[in-house]
């Protein structure tokens, strides 16, 4: 079977025999966006119109491979209750004929306008992108526009990995974000600006003050928080350093000053964006309250995970919300996921070698789990999750070194051993007596 097939071209019996096998697996979640069954990756055109959230997602229906990318669709009114919606965008068109890539959405005229990337794949194996655009109204109707693409032409000096269109407007022009790649192999992102959304014109390559950060940037985002331009995006290429680095592909925030008119992105400090094993391209809104939220693939390219075996793979973060302090872009859980709580139960004990105090949890199901630990002068503490016999989850704080470790080696199912099983952050402060994990 062609991986390059669209939905459309399929039927309701092959449809429905994937979401059953999907549906048999125990590694569904509960509240985390995911795919009925197929792939999901990037989330796309994440947004707040006529008031509900609204995430698109890249979607391939026919298993748990990279093939031809839909936009998924999802809508909810409190962040924690979604609705899965028809799919947004069907790649039909000359112009997508090898998938719909990433994208983002503003709200223009009272239409939500999807900018994405239009894949194809010439005879030769090489490959071609086009910026696009489709709008959706009130009642969800989708539309692409008429004259895609709008931006048909690569500029010089550029490969053709030029995609991931963000797009933001500032004092009535429009602007759009390229994720890029140089023909010598390192990654940039290009500038574009516009006064209608449709008519776009080329302003050049934003430079910054890194030196060849990897060979390519996908998925830019850029917004201010508390008075400063925040960066962020996906470098491919970037090499492993100390605590930091180590899955396949990595995403970056920079906090720093944005000058557009020359170019020039002047970073004062950079760091990774997440620690964990699963976070990739990650995109954020602003909402009716004016809090910036984030929303980031949970998945890794080139990892088998043990959910492939129903025809099905990975899902999206949790929305988080962001804020800036003292240049660290400080991320939480959303309040709404507090109403996920139903009983609660309070245990306490005093901690010594070998002696389960969670013993009473229940390791098939889901909870939240809020820790404080009274540790007076231990040099290294912890606690492990889905503890039993087969496999565990350890969470480990080392005061001495001042960093927080997960270790995910010792579960049954391992997968991605090959980027490690263990991951390290380093504590910029002093206090270790309360850390809160979302399981399952």
């Amino acid at each position: 079977m062609s991986k390059y097939k669209t939905i459309l071209q399929s039927n309701k019996d092959e449809l429905h025999s994937l979401y059953e096998i999907a549906n048999q697996d125990s590694w569904k979640p509960i509240y985390h966006i995911h795919p009925p069954f197929g792939l999901m990756n990037d989330p796309n055109g994440v947004s707040y119109y006529n008031d509900e959230y609204h995430v698109f997602y890249q979607w391939y229906p026919f298993g748990p491979i990279h093939g031809m990318k839909h936009w998924g669709h999802v809508k909810s009114k409190d962040l924690i209750n979604w609705e899965r919606m028809p799919v947004a965008i069907i790649p039909t068109e000359s112009y997508e004929s090898h998938g719909a890539y990433s994208g983002s959405a503003i709200v223009k005229d009272d239409l939500l306008h999807l900018l994405y990337t239009g894949n194809i794949k010439n005879p030769d194996d090489s490959r071609d992108a086009k910026q696009c655009m489709a709008t959706m109204d009130s009642q969800y109707t989708m539309t692409k526009y008429s004259n895609n693409p709008v931006i048909d032409i690569i500029p010089d000096g550029y490969t053709k990995h030029v995609r991931d269109p963000k797009v933001w407007k500032h004092n009535d022009i429009y602007y759009m974000l390229l994720g890029a790649q140089r023909k010598n192999k390192t990654g940039t992102l290009l500038l574009y600006k516009s006064k209608d959304l449709y008519n776009w014109n080329f302003q050049g390559e934003i430079t910054t003050n890194l030196k060849e950060f990897g060979f390519m940037w996908e998925c830019p985002d850029y917004f201010q928080l508390s008075g400063k331009d925040v960066l962020l995006f996906s470098p491919q290429g970037i090499e492993k350093d100390r605590e930091d680095f180590h899955n396949i592909y990595n995403v970056v925030y920079a906090i720093g000053h944005f000058d557009i008119k020359n170019l020039y992105f002047h970073i004062d400090s950079y760091y990774e964006a997440d620690k964990g094993f699963d976070f990739y391209a990650p995109q954020t809104l602003e909402d009716s309250t004016s809090r910036r939220l984030l929303f980031a693939w949970a998945g890794s390219s080139e990892i088998t995970y043990p959910s492939d075996d129903y025809m099905w793979a990975h899902c999206l973060t949790l929305p988080r919300e962001l804020t800036l302090e003292d240049n660290i872009l400080k991320q939480k859980p959303v309040s709404e996921l507090t109403k996920l709580r139903t009983t609660k139960k309070e245990i306490s004990g005093d901690i010594t070698a070998g002696l389960n105090v969670l013993s009473t949890l229940d390791n098939e199901g889901s909870y939240e789990l809020i820790v404080t630990l009274k540790t007076e002068d231990a040099k290294r503490f912890g606690l492990s999750l889905f503890h039993n016999e087969e496999e565990c989850f350890p969470i480990t704080f080392n005061r001495e070194q001042g960093t927080i470790s997960i270790d995910r080696g010792n579960f049954y199912h391992q997968f991605g051993g090959e980027y490690g099983f263990e991951r390290c952050k380093k504590n910029r402060y002093s206090r270790y007596d309360r850390t809160t994990n979302i399981c399952r």
